[in-house]
C-alpha cells in the first residue's frame, strides 16, 4: 500500500549483480595491498634479514661501526654484547644489534 510498484520490480535486479559490484569494489583495496608488500614490506624484511646474517659472522679481530657513530676493533664476543675496543686500552661493551657495519680491515687506527 506505501510501496509503489516502481520500487519493489527494482529490488530484484539489484541483487543480481551484489556480488560482481562487490568484488570490483574490493580489487583496488587488494591491488593496494599487493602494492604496498612488493615496495615496502619484502625489502624491509630482505634488509632485516642481512643484517642478522651480518651480526652473526661477527668475529674477534673484526673492524664494526654502531648505530651511535663508535668505531672499534672487536676484542671478544659474548652472547649478545660485544667488546670493541675503541683506543688503546679502552674498551666498550655494546649490544650486537648496534652493529650497523663491519668495516674493512685498517679502517680503525
Amino acid at each position: 500500500m506505501f510501496i509503489s510498484s516502481a520500487f519493489a520490480q527494482t529490488a530484484p535486479a539489484a541483487a543480481d549483480g551484489g556480488f560482481a559490484s562487490s568484488l570490483t569494489g574490493m580489487l583496488p583495496l587488494v591491488l593496494m595491498f599487493v602494492v604496498l608488500y612488493f615496495i615496502m614490506i619484502r625489502p624491509q624484511m630482505k634488509r632485516q634479514k642481512e643484517h642478522k646474517a651480518m651480526i652473526e659472522a661477527i668475529a674477534k679481530g673484526d673492524e664494526v661501526a654502531t648505530a651511535g657513530g663508535i668505531l672499534g676493533k672487536v676484542t671478544r664476543l659474548g652472547e649478545g654484547t660485544l667488546h670493541i675496543e675503541v683506543a688503546s686500552g679502552i674498551e666498550l661493551q655494546i649490544q650486537r644489534s648496534a652493529v650497523t657495519q663491519v668495516l674493512p680491515k685498517g679502517t680503525v687506527k
